[in-house]
């Protein structure tokens, strides 16, 4: 089947398999921030946007994204810079595996919610897993990411 996807901004037209999985396909056209870790939709290590939303991407066929946006942290390069400091400076990127989508649904809270309690925070990143941390040098991280783009 041809699909047609907006991927980081550049338009791709090609014919796929229609059972062909959205991550698969994102890294044969070399998103590689997109990972496999559980395969159960589970860890969020997949989570890429379509259409702006938060999606894990290895629970969407790409036929499903046919039409659409779709935007990996390689299309976030520059708010991805700005908040990964914060996030290494807090400690919490030990192996670094999970920052991908983790740094994805924290963009996405970021831009849905600018203004979030600690609660919220921990309530909307719940499904990424991180093996290394206890996840409050994330936390950490996102406060103080917030503060400098307050202005405080």
């Amino acid at each position: 089947m041809e699909i047609k996807i907006k991927l980081n901004g550049k338009l791709i037209k090609e014919d796929v398999d229609a059972g062909t999985l959205l991550i698969d396909w994102l890294r044969a056209h070399k998103c590689f921030s997109v990972k496999r870790g559980c395969e159960t939709s589970n860890c969020g290590l997949c989570t890429v946007f379509v259409n702006d939303k938060p999606v894990l991407s290895c629970s969407v066929l790409v036929a499903r994204a046919n039409g659409c946006s779709v935007t990996t942290l390689e299309g976030l390069q520059k708010e991805a810079e700005e908040f990964g400091a914060y996030i290494a400076n807090e400690g919490a990127e030990q192996c670094g595996f999970c920052n991908p989508g983790f740094m994805m649904n924290a963009i996405a809270m970021f831009r849905e919610n600018p203004d979030p309690t600690d609660d919220e925070i921990r309530a909307y990143l719940a499904g990424n897993l991180c093996r290394c941390s206890g996840y409050e040098g994330q936390l950490r991280g996102i406060k103080k990411y917030l503060q400098y783009k307050k202005g405080e």
